[in-house]
């Protein structure tokens, strides 16, 4: 986290207090307090969460058959490929 940001947001919840113990336990374990624990923990998992969201993970038949027909140079796009296209170049505009 930066450290010149303000810390003006809370989140607040409620768990069983078996779970606090534990988080409490893993906090000690790591020389955390448990706000820090917790918003280390929290941030880490959400970034893991996003980055996923954003990644397409092909089988090795699916990347081959990826990759060939982007070598394919006599292929034309279809009209969904030229309309995302254009939809993306509009976005970015």
């Amino acid at each position: 986290m930066a450290s010149d940001a303000k810390n003006d947001a809370r989140l607040n919840f409620r768990l069983p207090s078996e779970l606090k113990q534990t988080i409490q336990q893993a906090a000690a374990h790591l020389g955390q307090s448990v706000n820090d624990f917790a918003v280390s923990t929290l941030v880490e998992t959400a970034r893991r969460v996003i980055e996923q969201h954003h990644v397409t993970r092909l089988s090795n038949r699916d990347r081959d058959l990826f990759i060939s027909l982007m070598d394919d140079a006599s292929a034309e796009p279809n009209l969904a490929l030229v309309a995302a296209a254009e939809e993306y170049n509009e976005q970015r505009a």
